[in-house]
């Protein structure tokens, strides 16, 4: 501490000397004056009657009237102690003289609780209450009674045998050594007829020291000893356990590799019933096809502009094979046609003859044995909700078998019409089926419940371009139409015989723009001729021009297409019966049908 008026910016107010004036004493400085332990600056707490305690050679400084601190005359230190574990009598010092000095009085009353005042803190307010760490104590030092024989936690701590001491110094064993030499307190000389008190600083809970550390036996605490195994044993557990998991990680991934590749521990068999003789009821889906399936072929055609897949079936051993005529007409006259059987067999195949008003086609394959023709049947004979089988090609994927019912018959349609002139336009007197039917379909025949032909697939009516042949159209939505059986012989057998076809007709131009009920004789015939071919089967029944057809053997026509598909439905040479109005009045003739060559 420098004397006289410090040079330096006064210190803060919780460092600065408090001065020596009248005031109760706190309980910091009552322990600080039974204790007698000096604060951080050298001084120690205040005395009773006021007087703060010194350290030896040392007395607080006196402020003067102005302001400024004079130091204190020094006092004599007490002599040191001959045993280090045995404390000197206290001596109490002689007080010193000191002169009268005018003490300045503070602008408000003491504060009792020694607390300063809110906002900041005057001359005389008191330095805070401050806890200091303690030094450990030397061997010996009493233990307060709360803590006696005990280790600080309320465990009674081993008893400490101590050695006389031999010499002026004191030999003792102690299970815990210090770890250092701590210099013995000087004690502070107590008041006559009052008994030493016991230090108060052990009294003090030091929250960073060792769990169960004994006071009276500084050293390592209580359950270190345990700490340091149970850490070595974690270890070794951690050890174990990573030991452990690799063992288990190595089985377990030859056991998953033993299972890829052997496919399991057992063999696993799931039951599965045996092989059948694969015997089908001949009028089953299953029978039919096997039945009808080797009679069914795939047609390839390639010609100079355009190409295309169809379906025919067998007509008899010389390898004649039923087909539409839109599935060859891409051929030509130079085209070339490939006819692939239902085992993989290929062969090429030449036209024998074909009918667009009949869209039917004849081919031919040379040089193959072993065909199996289809047995045809009465389409006469069919009924409505009868059991059907498809078979063909649809989008070339030959084989290809499918089943459903005769959903009408006797439906008059139209198809083709591409060419524009009516040239190409086939009628047909057809039976409706849901069996389904896409492109590739086309010329297959529709069989039976006894694999029996009954039909040529030939059309369907698709849902975005209404009826038509198959050409480019989309797939099917149950509308499917086949040519009658019936129709189909006639006509195959003519084709074979002679190349063409003969059409039945009745002699008569009719007029295609009415619009009303019935087939309508016209007026006039192309060039002016008269509209009733003269001679022919319509003028020698007695039919006008302008006289309205609304029957054709007891069924009921509604236009001009449907008369045309209701007379080709017949052969040439076949008498009709016809109803037909003329000037408001009913009717009713029969005529002979002619017979015209087709195209």
């Amino acid at each position: 501490m420098d004397d006289g008026k410090p040079s330096e910016p006064r210190t803060k107010w919780w460092s600065r000397p408090s001065t020596d004036r009248d005031r109760p004493a706190g309980p910091e400085e009552d322990g600080a004056a039974a204790t007698g332990v000096a604060d951080a600056s050298g001084t120690a707490p205040a005395g009773p009657g006021g007087t703060a305690g010194t350290t030896a050679g040392e007395r607080l400084p006196h402020t003067t009237p102005d302001g400024d601190y004079t130091p204190a005359p020094p006092v004599a230190a007490p002599p040191p102690a001959a045993d280090r574990g045995t404390p000197a009598p206290a001596e109490p010092a002689p007080p010193a003289a000191e002169p009268h000095v005018h003490r300045t009085q503070p602008l408000h009353a003491p504060d009792e609780y020694s607390t300063p005042p809110y906002g900041g803190p005057g001359p005389w307010a008191p330095a805070p209450p401050v806890q200091r760490p303690v030094a450990t104590p030397a061997h010996g030092t009493p233990v307060p009674p709360p803590y006696a024989g005990t280790d600080g936690h309320g465990t009674a701590a081993p008893p400490v045998a101590a050695a006389p001491a031999q010499g002026g110094q004191e030999h003792h064993t102690d299970p815990w050594p210090p770890p250092h030499t701590v210099p013995q307190q000087h004690p502070v000389p107590q008041p006559p007829g009052q008994t030493p008190q016991q230090t108060s600083q052990w009294m003090r809970y030091d929250p960073w020291g060792a769990p169960r550390q004994p006071l009276s036996h500084p050293g390592p605490g209580q359950g270190v000893d345990d700490v340091r195994p149970r850490k070595a044993r974690r270890g070794t557990v951690l050890v174990g356990a990573a030991l452990l998991a690799l063992l288990a990680g190595g089985i377990g991934g030859g056991v998953g590799a033993y299972v890829e590749r052997n496919g399991g521990l057992t063999t696993v068999e799931l039951p599965q019933s045996g092989r059948d003789a694969g015997g089908r009821a001949p009028d089953s889906v299953a029978g039919i096809a096997a039945s009808a399936l080797p009679g069914v072929v795939t047609l390839h055609v390639n010609g100079s502009a355009e190409s295309g897949t169809g379906t025919g079936f067998v007509l008899d051993d010389r390898g004649h094979i039923l087909t539409n005529n839109h599935v060859v007409a891409p051929a030509g006259s130079n085209g070339d046609i490939t006819v692939t059987f239902s085992g993989g067999e290929s062969a090429a195949a030449e036209i024998v003859g074909k009918d667009s008003g009949y869209d039917l086609a004849v081919v031919k394959v040379t040089g193959v044995s072993g065909l199996t023709p289809l047995p045809l049947g009465n389409s006469d004979n069919v009924r409505v909700g009868d059991p059907v089988v498809a078979i063909g090609a649809p989008f070339d994927l030959s084989n290809t078998v499918t089943s459903g019912i005769i959903s009408a018959k006797e439906r008059p349609i139209t198809a083709g019409g591409e060419k524009g002139d009516g040239t190409d336009v086939s009628y047909v007197d057809a039976l409706q089926t849901d069996a389904p039917i896409n492109p590739g379909n086309s010329g297959g025949p529709l069989v039976d419940a006894e694999a029996r032909v009954i039909g040529i697939n030939s059309a369907i009516r698709a849902a975005d371009s209404g009826s038509g042949l198959d050409g480019g159209q989309s797939g099917s939505i149950g509308l499917g139409f086949a040519i009658p059986i019936n129709q189909g012989k006639r006509v195959a057998e003519e084709l074979i015989s002679t190349g063409k076809a003969t059409h039945p007709v009745i002699g008569v131009t009719l007029d295609m723009e009415f619009t009303g009920d019935g087939a309508k004789v016209g007026g006039k015939a192309a060039g002016g001729a008269s509209a009733v071919t003269e001679g022919g089967p319509a003028d020698d029944a007695g039919i006008r021009s302008g006289d309205i057809i609304t029957e054709v053997e007891g069924q009921r026509v509604h236009s001009g297409e449907e008369l045309i598909v209701k007379i080709r439905a017949h052969r040439p040479g076949d008498r009709l019966g016809l109803v037909l109005t003329r000037g408001g009045k009913e009717l009713s003739m029969t005529l002979t049908l002619g017979s015209a060559s087709g195209t």
